[in-house]
């Protein structure tokens, strides 16, 4: 449903020394093999928030205890990409990037059939999608029917990748009935996508897995998330050793979910008075219009960096910076990124419906958190080492003999004003 399209392409990358023609995304060459299918394994991790008390909430509007349970693994982007195009023209490539998840049971703290109290997805959306009252007194009819409530009992697998949901199921006309975090995902393609084969250009990626060779700490990194309908930026944290490779870390700033008034790029994601008070909290974004009017709000992992009236009608987030940030860690020379860790929070706005049942009691406006994600990649050990031997160490050669050159031509420079004024104080004398 949400996740940031940034995936690990070129961690792959044989980095054997080539000419520049084998590094052009065309057919044949080393770059378009390894672009193609990645052979490095990225993991999406997910944390369930688990009601610890449904009923009080939905009865008495009280705060929503939440417990966090997880992590539970899944190994993704590992499907080869299809549909590739190449324009010649333009020196562009076209392609879509297939979608599947693979459970990771040695990597997960239970089962895909382990069960969580979560929020009622179709019931918290159905005063938002339908806010007319006639129409929610004949939803509340089917809600009433089906023995639904505002909150509900899922495993893992129904939660993330979808269920019948007994309320829509009820509806006699044509609606789909199955729901989802990320429902639909397997079998499904991101794209289309377009990106600059190199040949004229550096290549150009969007998604994050490159950027163009020579980054400066003063460059901010850009990158788009198709799922959420915007753009990311990153700017320049810190330098870290990466397996014997600098790099330079690339973080999330705060600023990415500031409010309006801080960040004008924000405008657009101010659309609801009851959350936004007039574009003034910070934390949370409304991705409501590109989720077909659904109610999802997006944020860092337990509401990090966001307003506290944000988060004031839950109790047991632990916002950290260190366990909740994104980051990537970019090798300057090539600008390939080796490392990264995504990390983002889906939440629903639920808020009163008088005429829906399971909602009519509650007193006030909650975002829920529903579950956080950390999709991660980092360079394998025999890549890491094969990138120390034909990038890392050949600069840090070419620096050694940059410094003796640099240091025969100041013992050279020094000998010869020491012999000039030698010679100039024998004319003299």
């Amino acid at each position: 449903m949400i996740v940031f399209n940034l995936t690990q392409e070129n961690v792959s990358q044989d980095f054997t020394a080539c000419p520049r023609s084998e590094v052009v995304l065309e057919e044949g060459t080393i770059a378009f093999k390894n672009w193609v299918e990645t052979g490095t394994e990225v993991y999406r991790q997910f944390w369930i928030f688990d009601v610890q008390n449904p009923e009080e909430v939905a009865v008495n509007s009280s705060k929503i205890k939440v417990k966090q349970r997880g992590p539970y693994t899944y190994r993704v982007r590992y499907l080869a990409k299809k549909n590739i195009v190449q324009d010649p023209k333009t020196h562009t490539v076209s392609f879509l990037q297939p979608k599947g998840a693979i459970f990771e049971p040695s990597l997960s703290v239970g089962t895909e059939n382990d069960t969580f109290t979560v929020l009622n997805l179709a019931v918290a959306a159905a005063p938002h999608l339908y806010p007319s009252a006639f129409i929610q007194l004949i939803l509340n009819v089917f809600i009433k029917r089906s023995k639904s409530s505002m909150f509900q009992k899922r495993t893992l697998k129904e939660l993330l990748w979808g269920y019948t949901d007994p309320f829509l199921n009820l509806i006699p006309y044509s609606t789909p009935t199955t729901v989802g975090m990320f429902y639909p995902h397997h079998n499904t393609s991101d794209g289309v996508y377009k990106v600059f084969s190199g040949k004229n250009d550096a290549i150009s990626k969007a998604n994050g897995a490159s950027f163009p060779p020579f980054i400066e700490k003063t460059r901010v990194l850009r990158f788009f998330a198709s799922e959420i309908c915007r753009s990311f930026y990153a700017v320049f944290g810190a330098e870290v050793n990466l397996k014997g490779i600098p790099v330079y870390r690339f973080i999330l700033p705060s600023m990415t979910f500031a409010s309006p008034l801080q960040n004008p790029e924000n405008r657009c994601f101010c659309t609801e008075k009851i959350i936004s008070k007039n574009c003034t909290l910070y934390g949370v974004l409304d991705i409501s219009k590109c989720k077909e009017g659904k109610p999802v709000y997006i944020s860092l992992p337990h509401f990090l960096h966001a307003s506290p009236e944000i988060a004031k009608t839950i109790e047991g987030l632990n916002p950290n910076q260190e366990e909740h940030s994104t980051y990537l860690d970019v090798e300057p020379i090539t600008g390939f990124t080796l490392r990264f860790a995504q990390r983002l929070q889906i939440n629903l706005l639920v808020k009163p419906a008088r005429i829906i049942e399971a909602l009519k009691n509650l007193k006030q406006n909650y975002i829920v958190p529903v579950l956080w994600l950390n999709e991660t990649g980092t360079i394998s050990d025999e890549k890491a080492e094969m990138f120390r031997k034909q990038v890392t160490e050949k600069i840090n050669l070419l620096g050694l003999v940059e410094m003796i050159l640099l240091s025969v031509g100041v013992v050279m420079f020094i000998a010869f004003m020491i012999s000039y004024c030698t010679c100039r104080s024998k004319k003299v004398n």
